[in-house]
């Protein structure tokens, strides 16, 4: 399938995002405003420019949403807090629902606090990030092996983005994985992939998506060795997709080993969120074609795009199309 035949099909998907949705906040600050607060002597820095974003899960979220999928959910746990209110209007205006989302006020919402110099515009001081290191209280755990059990059915499509970095804190508890395990088991139509950046080697029966430093770590940690199709093997995983950055992606299944090269993009502006603008083509292609080499070679394609803007930007249709044909004149 070319590209307007996968678009011509991505508005009949449904898609959950299940995970770490965070807020990103980009924060403009003026140099010309850093005068010492008068009652400590601190230096200030002084915000005059807020934007706010979904990120990490919410991230994935955003990018299927400006595929045209039909209808794009999260399932995650958001704290009842002003950062969360803020998130929650942050997803609402892309169109994305938070109906399975479980508020706590025990839970902290992840937020990503990012400083950007009003001169430069670069990101120039450091982060100031609001996550969480306690386990998920007992009782927000069930609500949300609840909220999974009622969404799972209503999508063709569950995308799981364990992006806690912390050893607890995250949605996605070994409860929660195995859940998603029973759902992939129950039901081998749907497209369930997990993305983790710690936990890789600890999915089941899920199509799996580290990038390469996270699939050799896995490795080494459950064989002492490099071995991706007995990393595959070991997730019970119908496909094991491994992106390396610029050079391509790794397709790992039962037929064997195959390599997705990208296409050369000169001076990408940022690769933040390339991994997770790659997932959301990955999978809505996938579901389009039933093709993991044509899924990867589409999940490139929105990654390209993507990495020529500022922050975690998106790709849509229009911009997809215009980027198949100026590759097909450049053949």
């Amino acid at each position: 399938m070319n590209v307007a035949e996968i678009l011509a099909a991505v508005p009949k998907l449904r898609a959950l995002v299940v995970g770490d949705v965070c807020l990103d906040r980009w924060c403009t600050y003026d140099p010309a405003v850093a005068e010492p607060s008068r009652e400590t002597g601190i230096p200030r820095i002084g915000v005059v420019r807020v934007e706010s974003t979904p990120g990490a899960a919410g991230t994935v979220a955003n990018n299927l949403a400006a595929l045209g999928t039909g209808a794009v959910a999260v399932l995650s746990v958001l704290g009842d807090d002003g950062f969360g209110m803020e998130l929650t209007r942050a997803l609402d205006g892309r169109g994305i629902s938070t109906e399975f989302c479980v508020r706590a006020a025990s839970f902290q919402t992840f937020t990503y606090t990012k400083l950007i110099n009003r001169e430069t515009g670069v990101e120039d001081q450091p982060r100031v990030d609001f996550i969480n290191k306690v386990a998920l209280a007992w009782d927000v755990e069930n609500r949300v092996l609840e909220a999974l059990r009622r969404a799972a059915p209503q999508y063709d499509i569950i995308v799981v983005a364990d992006q806690a970095e912390t050893e607890e804190g995250g949605v996605i508890t070994p409860a929660v994985r195995n859940a998603l395990e029973e759902v992939a088991a129950a039901h081998p139509e749907k497209i369930m992939l997990a993305d983790s950046r710690r936990r890789i080697g600890l999915f089941r029966k899920l199509i799996v998506k580290p990038n390469q430093q996270e699939a050799e770590a896995a490795c080494r940690t459950l064989f002492r060795r490099t071995d991706f199709e007995a990393l595959r093997r070991a997730a019970s995983a119908p496909l094991l997709v491994i992106t390396h950055g610029k050079e391509g992606v790794l397709v790992v299944s039962e037929a064997g080993e195959q390599w997705v090269a990208t296409r050369p993009v000169e001076n990408p502006v940022d690769i933040c969120g390339a991994g997770d603008s790659f997932t959301a083509g990955f999978v809505t292609a996938l579901a389009a074609t039933g093709s993991p080499i044509e899924a990867a070679e589409f999940g490139n394609l929105v990654a390209s795009i993507t990495i020529m803007k500022r922050g975690t930007g998106t790709a849509t249709p229009e911009e997809l199309l215009a980027a198949e044909a100026a590759a097909g004149a450049g053949a």
